[in-house]
C-alpha cells in the first residue's frame, strides 16, 4: 500500500518526490545538501582519525619500539580534536591557546584510556609511575610537554589538510 503525504503541496508516493507541477521541492534539495555535508564531514573525521592513528602509532614504534592498537585509536581521536577545535573557533584563536586546549584534551584522553586499558583491563600498555609529576601512573608532566609539540604539529597538519583536501576555511595562525 502506498502512502500519500502532502507536504507543502507535494505528494510523495513510493520513491516519487515531485510536486504537482513536476518539480522537486526545496526540502529535497535541503536533504541532499545535508546528506552531502554529513558525508563530507564523516570523510574528514575518518581521514583524520586514520592519519592520527598511523602517525601516533609510528611515533611510538620509533621511540619506544612497540605500541598497542589502543594508541592508534587514541592518536586518531586526538588529531580529530585538533582539527575540530580549530573549526569551532574558525581557526582564529591564538595558536598557543589552541595548543593548550589540545594538550588538556590529550592529557584527559590519555588518563581515561590509561585507566581503562591499564587498570581495568590490565593490559599494561604504559606505566609512568617512575616519571616525575605523574598521576596514578597514567599521565605525567614530561610526556604532556612532549604531547604539546605533537599537538602543535597536529593543529597545523589538520588545519592545512582540511583546507587543501576538503576546501575548508584556510587556517590563519597567530601566536598571541
Amino acid at each position: 500500500m502506498q502512502r500519500l503525504l502532502l507536504y507543502w503541496g507535494t505528494y510523495i508516493a513510493g520513491t516519487s518526490t515531485y510536486n504537482f507541477e513536476g518539480k522537486r521541492p526545496n526540502y529535497v534539495y535541503d536533504l541532499n545538501i545535508e546528506r552531502t555535508f554529513f558525508v563530507k564531514r564523516l570523510s574528514e573525521y575518518l581521514f583524520l582519525w586514520t592519519l592520527g592513528g598511523i602517525l601516533y602509532y609510528t611515533f611510538e614504534m620509533l621511540f619506544r619500539g612497540f605500541s598497542h592498537w589502543s594508541m592508534f585509536a587514541l592518536g586518531g581521536i586526538c588529531l580529530v580534536f585538533c582539527a575540530q577545535q580549530g573549526i569551532w573557533t574558525g581557526w582564529d584563536a591564538p595558536f598557543l591557546q589552541q595548543v593548550f586546549w589540545c594538550v588538556i584534551f590529550v592529557g584527559a584522553c590519555e588518563f581515561i584510556t590509561g585507566i581503562i586499558v591499564n587498570k581495568w583491563l590490565g593490559w599494561q600498555v604504559w606505566d609512568y609511575t617512575d616519571q616525575p609529576f605523574q598521576f596514578m601512573g597514567q599521565i605525567c608532566l614530561p610526556f604532556l610537554i612532549i604531547f604539546s609539540g605533537l599537538c602543535a604539529f597536529g593543529i597545523l597538519l589538520s588545519g592545512y589538510l582540511l583546507h587543501w583536501l576538503y576546501g575548508e576555511k584556510k587556517p590563519c595562525f597567530h601566536v598571541l
